[in-house]
């Protein structure tokens, strides 16, 4: 298959159980849960995505070697570390695949996922992060990551917490109220010690 790439970059991770890390984030165009149109926004299953994933400014791939071919040409040469890829989007799962893993395993890469998992997940991804949205229902119950935005209505911590994930972290949702959220997250995760508070790091930061 082909791949439609909105960006590829290199940064450090901002979220979830590998902040810190750096990264090539490969961000995938389309989603299943938003057109990405501001005038969809009300409808979707995902209304608070602040994340443009529309078009394909990074290119168009017409084979996995090609892509894995371009991710390995941000990370920096002669760095220490292993190569780390963080596929995200929209939704990646629209376009990952076995072959894309395999041709970045052999550029060295150890393969990231960051989904809403509504799909099922290529074998050979070597970190699965799980962000459910609202009450899309979830192909993917079990992982290295489930990394809820919080507070959601349709997605309360409590419908996940028996799933089979490593790392149970509550991100505050990011918006006008993003300090109340803060609060709500703190106090959920200090009464219920199974989550980790989570947050926004490349936003506090100012990194991409």
């Amino acid at each position: 298959m082909s791949y439609s790439v909105k960006e590829l970059f290199y940064s450090l991770q901002g979220e979830g159980a590998r902040a810190g890390r750096a990264a090539v984030f490969c961000r995938f165009s389309g989603c299943n849960l938003w057109s990405g149109r501001e005038a969809d926004r009300a409808a979707a299953v995902c209304d608070f995505c602040d994340t443009d994933f529309v078009g394909a400014d990074a290119g168009k791939f017409a084979a996995a070697a090609d892509l894995a071919r371009a991710v390995a040409a941000l990370w920096p040469a002669g760095a220490g570390g292993a190569p780390y890829v963080v596929c995200t989007g929209g939704e990646p799962l629209l376009q990952l695949d076995q072959a894309l893993c395999d041709a970045l395993h052999e550029q060295g890469f150890e393969v990231a996922v960051e989904t809403n998992g509504t799909r099922p997940c290529p074998p050979g991804v070597d970190w699965l992060c799980v962000s459910p949205k609202a009450d899309a229902p979830l192909a993917l119950t079990a992982g290295d990551e489930l990394k809820l935005v919080y507070p959601q209505a349709k997605a309360r911590p409590e419908r996940f917490a028996g799933l089979a994930f490593r790392h149970f972290i509550l991100q505050p949702l990011d918006g006008p109220d993003r300090a109340a959220a803060v609060r709500a997250a703190a106090a959920y995760c200090l009464e219920n010690p199974q989550w980790r508070l989570g947050l926004q790091m490349h936003k506090v930061v100012g990194l991409r």
